[in-house]
């Protein structure tokens, strides 16, 4: 605050010379009054000359201007408006003429935000956005506002203000383009009679507590797990219809049936040791009780078989 203060004092010393420029063809006319006034005051044998052409040269140099491209520069005769003069070399009457303003046409960036903040549900939110706006009527900047550059600034904090206490939560964090676009046209009408028209506006970041955001964490959290067990679901369901056109195949197939308890067996007992239990109903209706039997002595017998001691 401190720091903001005394810029902000520095600033509003240094106005009065802002508008103060040299540029060449000034600084030639003030070395050529001061050379002329110098070289008679040698000849003549007077300082007078010199106090004279040094003097001169001060008020000419007051009078040629240089605009930069972009620039435009408002100018008062005795305090009335008489035009815009730029881009480049133009002249005005010392004294009697003055430039109040130096008006940038390019477009500028102005950073600006909204601090706590309460959306239409009541959440406070912190918002950062970028607004890129530029001037397209010099005349209007500078005589229908007093700091365009802060007036801009300042509708622009307002306007997202507005568009955020108007808003719930979730449209601001998913319809952001929407948002920009409100924000966008929001700005516009305020800045258009000042000249102003606005680019475009984009938001950077929204930051919402701490505990809402645990809270949307574990909502979304819950959201997937509801999503994957509906999932899962669908697909025991699929996988039922599938076990029900596969019945009615083995149905009017016994030879099939039968192989496939054959596969099932085989899968089952390829590991060494392995354990297989089966409901007794599929032994009735698929036929396994020989293959159960016929693997259950081929179970044994290597079982046997690698429990014999070695003979040496």
């Amino acid at each position: 605050m401190i720091v903001s203060a005394i810029a902000e004092g520095a600033k509003k010393e240094m106005q009065p010379f802002q508008h103060l420029r040299i540029n060449v063809v000034s600084a030639f006319i003030g070395i050529v009054a001061f050379g002329a006034g110098l070289w008679l005051a040698i000849v003549k044998d007077n300082p007078l000359y010199l106090l004279a052409g040094l003097t001169l040269g001060l008020i000419l140099m007051q009078s040629p201007k240089v605009a930069k491209q972009w620039e435009k520069a408002v100018i008062l005769r005795l305090g009335k408006f008489t035009g815009l003069n730029g881009p480049g070399l133009f002249w005005i009457v010392p004294f009697i003429d003055t430039i109040s303003n130096w008006i940038d046409q390019r477009v500028i960036t102005t950073s600006f935000a909204a601090e706590q903040t309460l959306t239409r549900d009541t959440v406070p939110v912190n918002v950062d956005a970028v607004l890129f706006w530029m001037v397209y009527d010099a005349e209007k900047a500078a005589l229908e506002v007093q700091e365009y550059r802060d007036a801009v600034s300042w509708a622009a904090q307002t306007a997202l203000r507005v568009i955020i206490g108007r808003t719930n939560l979730q449209d601001l964090l998913r319809g952001r383009e929407r948002i920009e676009e409100e924000l966008q046209k929001l700005i516009d009408q305020r800045s258009n009679p000042w000249g102003v028209t606005v680019q475009s506006v984009e938001m950077r970041d929204v930051v919402i507590p701490d505990a809402l955001q645990d809270a949307m964490s574990r909502e979304a959290q819950a959201a997937r797990e509801k999503q994957a067990r509906i999932i899962l679901s669908e697909a025991e369901v699929e996988i039922a219809k599938l076990y029900q056109e596969a019945s009615l195949s083995y149905q009017q197939n016994p030879t099939a049936l039968h192989l496939r308890a054959m596969n099932m067996l085989y899968e089952g007992l390829k590991e060494k040791g392995a354990l297989m239990l089966v409901p007794s109903t599929a032994v009735e209706s698929m036929g396994m009780g020989g293959l159960l039997g016929a693997a259950a002595l081929r179970q044994g017998q290597l079982t046997g078989e690698n429990s014999k001691p070695e003979v040496k």
